[in-house]
């Protein structure tokens, strides 16, 4: 038991910019059949900061008054960066870190900022020829945050998406198309490489083996933003399993919590709902001590907490939804990305509730349970939920 309270405390004094992470950084190639290329990536300024969480959105009333040297600044080290985190390749050449030539541009800030925000986009472009078999990226060793693989073909956004970690490489994106005519040009009396028509069947084949890699890309982010990154969102689910160890308690909150926060979670990755998070990570935090405080005078499960857990389900939500809703994917991608990272937060929470019944399975006697694991494992997630609560609101 000991084990537990000394995890618990680790957690809290962890740095809370693991809590929810500054959205991965995105790295969209932009493709034409006459062979050009455009290679975009895109950084949040606050990625720079010790605790990202700590720090707000640059709106552009801050950017325009900021000294020019400030300025360079931020553009060496979003260089730095990207140095530090991507190299690309076109087909079986050598590994190389893209020239980059960066500039600040404006983003609708949307619910989050009343103004443009602004952020750092990084463009490389160059000119493939017809025998580029592929395009590949790699995330290194020393990345600080993980990539986001899309494509664009002629205008079109592609299906097939890949989330990178430190480490990791991309699969490789068929280059095949270049030195064709789009589908949606005319037909022009030029002379164009041939290539091989897939039939319908492996059209239908490919869209589904896209659909399963973007899917189980998503799944995995899903998981390690709640395990081990998403503190806060560990704490609240063991706030929940602190109730009741019986399989019904347990069940019954897991199950709300999960539609709440997949309802608010999806609303907001479709731009249909956001909040600010200077609102949203405040009851998160208070969320935490609400249930573990439940949990020390109030025992035993009632149908009363399945309503408090399902209206912080959809607090928890809109803090998840940054992992997807910065990325411009194409609609049926999003809708893929969002259901795989969803179920990835569905393991991670089942993980985190293996981990704890587990470490407790040799405490047979409830009131012994409820004595050396309940109270003073509640106690400590509630002091940890209200130093968080005052720290977000105050600090």
């Amino acid at each position: 038991m000991k084990k537990i309270l000394f995890i618990l405390f680790s957690l809290g004094q962890t740095s809370l910019s693991f809590a929810h992470p500054i959205p991965d950084i995105p790295v969209l190639g932009i493709f034409s059949s006459d062979g050009n290329a455009t290679i975009i990536v895109e950084i949040d300024t606050r990625s720079f900061a010790e605790d990202p969480e700590e720090v707000p959105f640059l709106e552009k009333s801050s950017f325009e008054v900021l000294p020019k040297n400030e300025k360079e600044n931020l553009l060496k080290k979003a260089k730095d960066m990207i140095m530090g985190a991507l190299q690309i390749r076109f087909g079986e050449r050598k590994w190389f870190n893209p020239n980059f030539t960066f500039d600040f541009t404006e983003k609708d800030g949307g619910d989050l900022s009343e103004e443009p925000i602004v952020l750092i986009q990084g463009r490389y472009q160059r000119s493939l020829e017809s025998n580029s078999s592929f395009y590949q990226i790699r995330a290194l060793e020393d990345a600080a945050y993980d990539l986001v693989f899309s494509n664009i073909i002629n205008g079109k956004p592609q299906r097939r998406v890949n989330v990178l970690f430190p480490d990791e490489e991309s699969f490789k994106f068929d280059l095949g198309f270049i030195g064709t005519i789009p589908d949606s040009e005319p037909k022009k009396p030029v002379v164009v490489k041939e290539t091989k028509k897939r039939s319908e069947e492996e059209e239908v084949e490919q869209r589904r083996a896209d659909a399963r890699s973007t899917f189980f890309s998503f799944s995995r982010q899903g998981f390690v933003h709640v395990l081990p990154l998403g503190l806060d969102h560990i704490l609240f689910v063991l706030g929940l399993f602190f109730l009741s160890r019986k399989w019904k308690p347990i069940l019954y909150q897991v199950s709300v919590f999960t539609v709440a926060h997949t309802i608010t979670l999806g609303l907001a990755t479709l731009d249909l709902v956001a909040a600010p998070s200077h609102i949203v990570e405040p009851i998160i935090a208070a969320s935490i001590a609400v249930v573990a405080i439940e949990n020390i005078f109030f025992p035993g499960y009632r149908h009363m907490r399945l309503l408090v857990v399902f209206f912080f389900g959809l607090i928890h939500g809109l803090g998840f939804a940054g992992a997807l809703s910065a990325f411009d994917l194409d609609p049926t991608s999003l809708v893929i990305g969002l259901l795989g990272f969803n179920v990835g937060v569905e393991f991670g929470q089942l993980a985190v509730i293996a981990l704890v019944f587990v470490a407790t399975f040799w405490l047979k006697d409830e009131a012994q349970y409820r004595k050396l694991a309940v109270v003073p494992c509640s106690v400590l997630i509630a002091l940890m939920g209200i130093y968080w609560t005052i720290e977000r609101v105050f600090f």
